[in-house]
C-alpha cells in the first residue's frame, strides 16, 4: 500500500512536468505569431465596438466592428492607451491595444486635406 502511494505521488510530479513543458511549448507558439503594436501619441487609431452587445440592431450583421478615428491620448503600460476624439474629448476609459488597429486616411481624405493646403 506505501508503494503505491509513493508511486502515484511520482506520477503526479511527473504529470505537473509534463504539464509545465506543455505550456512553454503553446507559449512559445503563440507569442511566435504576435505582432507588437508600436502605436504612439498623437497617432491615428481605430477602436473596436465594445461590448458586442452596443452595435445597433437595426443593421443586424452589417454593423460597423470599428468606430474612430481616435488620437491616441497616452501610451500607459502593460499595451494600454488613453484615446481622445479628434474634437478633443477624452475617452472615459483606457483601452487595452489588442482593441485599437492604425487608422489610414482614404485617398479621398488626403485629397480633400491637401486641396485645403494650397487654397
Amino acid at each position: 500500500m506505501i508503494m503505491e502511494l509513493e508511486d502515484l505521488e511520482e506520477a503526479r510530479l511527473t504529470a505537473l512536468d509534463v504539464m509545465k513543458a506543455q505550456k512553454l511549448k503553446v507559449a512559445r507558439a503563440y507569442n511566435k505569431r504576435v505582432k507588437q503594436k508600436n502605436l504612439a501619441e498623437g497617432s491615428l487609431v481605430w477602436k473596436a465596438v465594445l461590448p458586442l452587445g452596443k452595435k445597433d440592431p437595426r443593421y443586424g450583421k452589417w454593423s460597423p466592428n470599428w468606430e474612430g478615428p481616435f488620437q491616441i491620448h497616452k501610451v500607459l503600460k502593460g499595451g494600454a492607451y488613453w484615446l481622445k476624439s479628434l474634437n478633443g474629448e477624452l475617452h472615459p476609459r483606457k483601452i487595452n491595444g489588442i482593441y485599437l488597429k492604425p487608422y489610414y486616411p482614404t485617398v479621398w481624405e488626403a485629397r480633400d486635406s491637401s486641396a485645403s493646403t494650397f487654397a
